[in-house]
């Protein structure tokens, strides 16, 4: 099962029909516990279960349920997205144990998809809600977050303590599988985004050092350039990120549109497979992203999963 997703809204909604939760900045992750076993899946139901071992105790939350929620790395109390990228594309089950010691995750879940082993899809929200918080879990690296009546004093909070938005969910809401609905709608207060790398460039003084990446978004036309992105790449970030990029190397650009002849020098242009996430202080009239940052790899997201650009 794919999870259901939020569109970006534009006004957080108010009134006793809505409740509001906090954003998280983390990997969307699907935990099914059928027969003894616990399986965790991406958004792109990739099997992630090797990855997270400190989430092996949800195997003792009940005999047949299905849990949706987020999976984050805390720094100081705050999610950082780029220490849960160590942990996002570990397979090797000796490594992933060692990087739980050093930078442990905990699985925000919010929604419960089937106890007992009964699809709880087709209910409203209102009650899957209060069938979650009836659930004893247990003690572990998973927790039930609160939810909140006032979604505009919940976003203040969430810019005062830099965490990533929030999301407003109609009570009434039956869970749409794979569907982005706006039902469900997300309020970034940090705004990242997630682009396709369509090349990369190194730097000044180095042909062999990442200097920066050349991204877009998908569009009815194919793949728009939005931009040149350099910070964050510095040091280790950059090299593992391009150890991913040079198996895709290309001989033509993958843009729909022109790149400019500045960006596009001493690009190597690459297959647009991979996803990363940027930070940006918005775009400008010309749809260049503002002063982007990278944020990390986004190995749970393929290209075609991106919604086309303006749809949210």
């Amino acid at each position: 099962m794919r999870p259901m997703l939020a569109t970006l809204g534009r006004e957080i909604p108010a009134g006793p029909g809505w409740l509001h939760e906090v954003k998280w900045d983390g990997m969307r992750v699907l935990a099914d516990v059928h027969e003894g076993r616990l399986r965790l899946a991406s958004r792109n139901e990739n099997d992630v279960t090797a990855s997270f071992p400190e989430l092996a105790g949800l195997v003792g939350a009940g005999t047949d349920l299905l849990l949706d929620g987020e999976v984050v790395a805390l720094r100081d109390g705050v999610p950082s997205f780029q220490a849960l990228a160590e942990r996002m594309h570990v397979q090797d089950a000796a490594r992933a144990q060692r990087l739980a010691r050093t930078v442990p995750v905990t699985y925000m879940v919010f929604d419960l998809l089937r106890l007992y082993a009964e699809d709880l899809t087709s209910r409203p929200l209102r009650a899957r809600r209060e069938l979650l918080e009836s659930l004893d879990l247990g003690a572990g690296a998973w927790r039930v977050p609160p939810v909140y009546d006032d979604g505009e004093l919940l976003a203040e909070a969430a810019r005062q303590q830099h965490l990533e938005g929030v999301v407003s969910k109609r009570l009434a809401s039956r869970y749409g599988p794979g569907r982005r609905s706006t039902d469900w709608l997300k309020f970034p207060v940090r705004p990242s985004f997630s682009f396709v790398v369509g090349g990369w460039r190194p730097e000044t003084d180095s042909a062999t050092r990442l200097g920066a990446l050349l991204v877009g978004a998908p569009t009815g036309g194919g793949l728009s350039y939005r931009g040149k992105v350099g910070a964050g790449l510095a040091g280790r970030a950059g090299q593992t990120l391009l150890e991913q990029l040079e198996p895709l190397a290309s001989n033509r650009s993958p843009f729909c549109d022109e790149v400019p002849r500045p960006d596009a020098k001493g690009t190597t242009w690459l297959r647009p497979e991979l996803v990363v996430d940027v930070e940006a202080l918005g775009v400008t009239d010309g749809g260049r992203l503002r002063q982007p940052a990278y944020r990390g790899l986004r190995p749970d997201l393929t290209a075609a999963e991106l919604p086309l650009d303006g749809e949210g």
